[in-house]
Formats: C-alpha cells, structure tokens, sequence
C-alpha cells in the first residue's frame, strides 16, 4: 500500500493526454493511496465542510456547490496530493436548477405532454451549455422511473406511464445532455435514475418495498433502462427500495447479471443519496458501515452518494479483509476514466464567467423555453369557450388582436396559483428546498404568470383583474423530530387550509363582473418531491370550495390546473367549460397558458398519465394485465377521468381505417401500414397518431395493449394526411414464464387513433407465424 508521501509529478504519465486513456488510468491507479482511492468513490455534500472533504477524506466529487463554494473546492484540489480534478454533480432535472438566472424549462412530466423526443433533446441540450459554463459536469437526469401510483410524490419527475415514451424522450435527453461526446467542452454527463423499479411504491410512500417479480420487471420496467444504456449513458442512479428484501445497492442480480453482464454496461454506477447509510439506519440489513460499505463495493457501485460514514467503513472493511483493494480498483478506474473522458486533467472545465453571460438565460433558450410550455399544455376539456371569444391572432409584438367580431374581455383570473411565480416552476427549481443558496428563488422577472400573461397578450382595451381565491395548506413541524437519524430534515406537516369566505366573495365579485372566469388551482412545492408523497389526490385547501362557488355564478369558468401530477378533480371542474393541464410549465408558462387560451397558439399536448376520478382507484395506467372479476368497481367505474394518449385541438380530426400491406408476417418481418388522418376542422392540428398492439392471445397474463409507436403529423384546415407506420414485428413481444423476451405466433391488431381509449382507436387484425 501506499503512503502519502509527497510525489514527483514530472514524470507522472498519467498527466500526458498524448497517451491512452487506459494507459493514463493505470499510471494514476498505482500512484494512489488506499485512503485515496476510498475517497474518490465518494461524493459528499459541498455545502458541509469542504475542506475537510477535500484534504481529509480525498473525495472524487462533489454536489450542491453554490458559486463561491465550488470555487473553494477547486483551490483546495490544488493542495491535493495527486491533483485528481472533481466531478461535480448537480440535479440539474429541467434546467439548471440552482443557478440564479438560468433558464427553468418545465419539468419532465410537462415536458412528456408534447410527446416530442426532437423537442426534449433541444432542451437537455440548452441545459447542458448552460450548465456546463458554470463548472457542472454531471446531471442526475433523466428519471425513466414508470408513475404507477399517483399518490407518489416525484411522478412530476418522470415521463409518465408508458415504457415505450419513457425511452424515447429518456434517450433523447440522454443524447442532449452528451452532446458530440465527453469530449466536448458543453457536454455533461447524463444519469439514468433511478435503477430500478423504484416508482412502484406501496401506497404511494416514497422509496418503500418495490413488490415486482424479475419477470414484471423485464416486462415493463427495465426495457427503457436497457434502451439509455445501450445508447451510451455515461451513468446509472441506484433507487433507494428494496425488491425481495434486498436493496437496490446491493441487488448482485440486477446489477451484476443483467446491467453489467446482459447489457454489458461499462458506464458508472451511483448510488442515491446515503443508499449506503440507508442500509444500516432505515433498512436494518446491515449491522454497521464496515458491513454496508463493503457489500456495496463488492455488488458493483462506483459512486456513493453523501454517505461520510463509508470512508471508515471501507477502510475497516479492507482491514478486517471484508474487501480487497482490488475491490476498490474497479470502481477507481471507472471514475478516473470519465475524468479523462471529460477531459479534466487538461481541462478542469471551472466555472467560466464569460460563458455564463453569453449563454444563461439567453434569448435563444428563453424562445426555446416558450416553445417547451406551449407543447406541454394538454387541454382536456373544451365546450366552445376556447379560444376566448373565438377568434384572434397576434401582433407583432405577440398581443391578440381581434380577427371577427369579437372585442375586448373582462377577464377574472383567480386562484391560489394564478400569479405565483416561484410554484410555477416546479420542484428541482429555485427556492423548491434541496439548495440553500436561493431562498427566493428565480428572478421575478424571468418568470410569467398566467396574470402576467394575460395580460401581456390580451386584446387591447381589456381587463384583467385577479383574486387570490383560497390558501392551500399550513405547515407544522414532523412529531417525529426535524431531522432523520442521518440529519437530513423532516419535510414539514401539510394541514389542508380552510374555506375563507371573504378570500371566495372577493373572488365571485370579480367573476360576476367579468366575461370569463379563469381559475387557477393545484398542488404547491410542499406536496410534491422526494419524501413528499400524499395519501389523497384532491384539491387540497379552499381549492374545490372557490370552484363551487365560481360555477354557481354561471359564468364561463376555464380551469387551469397548475399540478405537478394528475389530481382527482371536483364536478365544479370536470364539468367546467374548458380545463387545460399545464404540469408545473416553467418560467414561460404563464405566457403560453395566457396564448392558448386566446387562441395565438393550438393546443398540441396529450397526455403522458391518466387522470384517476378517485384516489382510490389507483393505479390508473392505461396498459394494465388482462384478468379480474368484472369491469368495475361496485361504486365506480375503473376508467379514468382523462386517459393516457387524451388531449383536444382547437379543430376536429378523423382517422380513417389503417391498411396494412399484408395479413400474415414472419418474425424478421415489418408491419407496414397506413392511415389517413383528416382535419375537419377550421384550425391547423399537430395530430399525434398513436399506435397501439395488441397479442390477442398469450402464454401468460400480459397487458391488453402497448403504445409501439407514434407519428406527430401537422395538418392544414380541411386536408388529409397520409401516415406510414412502421413496425417491426421484433417489436410485438411478450416476456413469457420464464423471463424471455419472445415474439408468440398468433393473432394481434394494430389499434392507431389519437388516444388509448378503445373508442379512439381504428383497429386492423394481423398474424405472426413461426
């Protein structure tokens, strides 16, 4: 072993880039301490001490580094023996999430709604310049987790419901995020999380027992995993759950046998945040962190994420001979080697002030912001009060102007959410409560209101006046104590606020003087995220009391559900005369909320998840395995309120019958077919043509249907569209008993329509032989 005996670094190769990256990691490999080697697997928290982290305890990286804190770190690299450059990571999920000023797209889910892979890769991309220019190397992003149970508090976080959208959009943000590859100077590297099977929660309770067969999850849960990891993602997050009793970080199975050995993935593994202390003070399946820290070594993890108690525990591990420090070694290179990648030792990529006054929030992402919120509004209902009026387009200057009849509107925009800025955003943003360094949040100015953008758009000559309408909820402290056993705080108590009959008749004297009553209501960052799920999915607070209050005044009432996730909607709103869902939209949303609701833009959305009509019918997910006694439930339907695929245009379409160029196909074959699509309507449409299939009989339980593919297709008033569906027939698989991905001969039909309701879709019957 070595000691830390000052080296001479002119001869160090690992320190020549003329050489091989393998050839530099080895060099650098034998030159280090096991103390040092310990260190650089691990990523500590850089708001604690990080000089300690640094010179003491040799740390590869760092996360949650305010500006002036990561400065600090790179000095203190300089004092370091070995000059080992930091990777420091960042959740960098929709944006750059804690930098004053940089632009905050809306989130995953939001974003999912435009069903827009090309779109999702413009903005991973934006993000990592942005990101990059401030000394950030690595994302913990995308979150290809599948939302199962609305009830969980980080569904905002994923793609949605669908394995097959969830690996587009995931590998699209994956190829973003990377850029042209490590090498270049904007490329970040970007984390698949959290692997695996961490959404499927147990009443909805964050990071509880995942209850999934091997089996279920090949079926539905792995495939877009494989997918970003066969594509190159430089890194995998490990979810906090057990699966059969054995941690995620520990789970030799999945992470040896079929990451490492199916897929032969070479990237590097991260745990989640303390997985390793997680194992010792909340799962009890280790006794100490000498124990936890090796069985997570000898399982596979490269990175282990604010655990400080493994630095010990690894280096008593090798002492009592729990570990080799061939143990260590493996992990080592990996690291090492993305630092080379990155290009670190030549380049250390430090924050680079005049990049980040050229390229953090610049006009070129604020429109391409604008454009992200306008494509991930879905409008669910509409009985003719949109567009307002009827009829506008815009200026110049983006105002609506009127092009019928229709004049000036007194607009009433009330609601809890109709000008909070910061809630906008989301979670992972801002003041949403994991950084310290921003308590209050974005820039005011950065951020439009659906007040604001109402009022920067509406036609001249309008009012548009606003009431607060109702309070959400209280906070108090957890009972259970302000921290948890690893000091990390308790979430507050949300109690839901009372009705405030005064907050209510303020709002119903504006809606009753008012053409139009805009109603702005949903969840606030205190019910949404990590540890933050909630047992019911209703409007919480004065929310549904407003509503009451606002329908019975007979006015036109559009409801705006500003929710990280689908909620469970009153009749006040289900039967609203227009509802549109804009799932935490970003800075711009305001804006693009304000647009389609006058009509300046068409409403291209659909949604990602369904909307359940009770908490109690969860899970809702449209692609649910065929067996139960009955339809129904005794007191409620099992459909959805609004259904995985749904969302309106502002004009009608309708498919015609697909044609398919044969009726039998081998399993090396294609399924080829055609649709027409017509807009009957008197606006512009960007359908997205979904297609669905269905294995009408199989060797196991399996799901009735699965979205294979889509085509988005832009269609003028009154034409028609041909659309050309390819699928390979590779693709109509099932994984059968014993855990194989197999094409079954047999029956199936191809089901394309513009949602996954059955009364949506056209359906054209096929056989595969063997």
């Amino acid at each position: 072993m070595k000691t830390d005996t000052a080296p001479h670094l002119e001869d160090a190769r690992y320190l020549d880039a003329t050489l091989p990256i393998a050839a530099r990691v080895d060099d650098l490999v034998e030159r280090m301490t096991v103390r040092e080697k310990v260190g650089q697997m691990m990523q500590l928290d850089a708001r604690d001490d990080i000089e300690a982290h640094v010179l003491e305890t040799h740390v590869g990286s760092i996360l949650h580094a305010s500006p002036e804190r990561l400065v600090v770190a790179h000095e203190l690299v300089g004092r370091t023996r070995l000059r080992i450059p930091l990777i420091v990571g960042e959740d960098c999920i929709h944006g750059h999430s804690f930098h004053l000023g940089a632009t905050i797209f809306p989130t995953q889910l939001a974003m999912a709604a435009s069903w827009d892979a090309g779109l999702l890769e413009r903005v991973a991309r934006a993000t990592a310049v942005e990101v990059a220019a401030t000394g950030v190397h690595w994302t913990f992003s995308p979150v290809l987790c599948i939302a199962r149970d609305l009830r969980w508090g980080r569904v905002g976080e994923t793609f949605g419901e669908d394995p097959f959208l969830i690996g587009e959009l995931a590998s699209a943000m994956v190829r973003g995020y990377q850029g042209d590859g490590l090498s270049d100077p904007t490329a970040i590297l970007a984390t698949a999380k959290h692997f695996a099977g961490y959404s499927e929660t147990q009443g909805g309770r964050d990071a509880s027992e995942a209850d999934i067969s091997p089996r279920k999850l090949r079926s539905w849960f792995l495939p877009p995993f494989e997918r970003v990891a066969r594509e190159g993602c430089a890194s995998f997050m490990l979810g906090y759950q057990s699966i059969d009793g054995v941690p995620i970080t520990v789970n030799e199975w999945l992470l040896g046998d079929v990451l490492r050995g199916e897929w032969g993935y070479e990237g590097t593994l991260i745990t989640d945040w303390d997985n390793v202390g997680r194992m010792v003070w909340e799962q009890h399946v280790s006794p100490d962190y000498v124990h936890a820290s090796a069985a997570a070594i000898r399982a596979g993890n490269d990175m282990v994420m604010t655990t400080p108690g493994f630095f010990a525990g690894a280096l008593e591990a090798l002492e009592r001979g729990l570990l080799e420090e061939a143990d260590l070694d493996r992990a080592v290179r990996r690291i090492l080697t993305l630092k080379f990648a990155l290009g670190l030792f030549e380049h250390p990529r430090h924050p680079d002030s005049a990049e980040q006054l050229a390229v953090i929030g610049s006009p070129e992402h604020t429109e391409l912001n604008l454009e992200t919120a306008r494509r991930s509004l879905v409008l669910l209902r509409n009985e003719g009060v949109l567009p307002l009026a009827g009829g506008y387009r815009a200026d110049e200057a983006g105002r609506a102007i009127a092009t019928s009849e229709a004049g000036p509107q007194r607009i009433a925009v009330v609601g809890p959410l109709a000008d909070d800025a910061q809630m906008q955003l989301g979670d992972w943003a801002g003041n949403s409560g994991q950084a310290g360094w921003l308590p209050d949040g974005q820039p005011r100015e950065m951020i439009t209101t659906v007040v604001d953008g109402l009022r920067a758009v509406a036609p001249a000559g309008s009012t548009v006046t606003t009431a607060f309408g109702a309070d959400i909820l209280t906070l108090s402290p957890d009972p259970a104590g302000a921290t948890f056993p690893d000091g990390q705080p308790r979430p507050p108590v949300v109690t839901p606020a009372r009705p405030d009959e005064a907050l209510i008749a303020e709002a119903v004297a504006l809606a009753e003087d008012a053409d139009v009553v805009v109603a702005v209501v949903g969840d606030r960052i205190e019910l949404v995220g990590e540890g933050r799920s909630t047992a019911t999915l209703e409007l919480i607070g004065g929310q549904v009391a407003l509503l009451d209050a606002l329908a019975a005044t007979g006015k036109p009432i559009v409801v705006v559900l500003l929710a990280s996730k689908p909620l469970v909607l009153p009749p006040s709103a289900l039967h609203a005369d227009a509802i549109v869902w804009a799932a935490s939209p970003g800075m711009q949303g305001g804006r693009a909320i304000a647009e389609l609701l006058l009509g300046l833009i068409e409403p291209t959305g659909r949604l990602p998840i369904s909307f359940a009509r009770h908490a109690g019918q969860q899970p809702t997910y449209y692609n649910q395995i065929r067996g139960q006694h009955g339809d129904r439930y005794a007191d409620l339907t099992q459909e959805p309120a609004f259904a995985f695929g749904d969302g309106l245009s502002y004009s009608s379409v309708e498919y015609g019958e697909p044609r398919l160029d044969q009726a039998v196909y081998g399993r090396d074959d294609t399924v080829r077919a055609e649709v027409e699509v017509r807009n009957s309507g008197s606006r512009p449409v960007l359908e997205t043509v979904q297609v669905y299939v269905s294995d009408l009989v199989t060797s196991v339980s399996w799901a009735d249907q699965e979205l294979k593919t889509f085509r988005q297709v832009a269609i003028q008033p009154g034409d028609t569209a041909t659309v050309t569906i390819e699928l390979p027939v590779a693709d109509c698989s099932i994984v059968d008993a014993r855990g194989r991905r197999v094409v079954e001969a047999g029956e199936f039909e191809l089901r394309v329509g513009g949602s996954s309701r059955a009364d949506a879709l056209h359906a054209v019957r096929f056989t595969i032989t063997d």
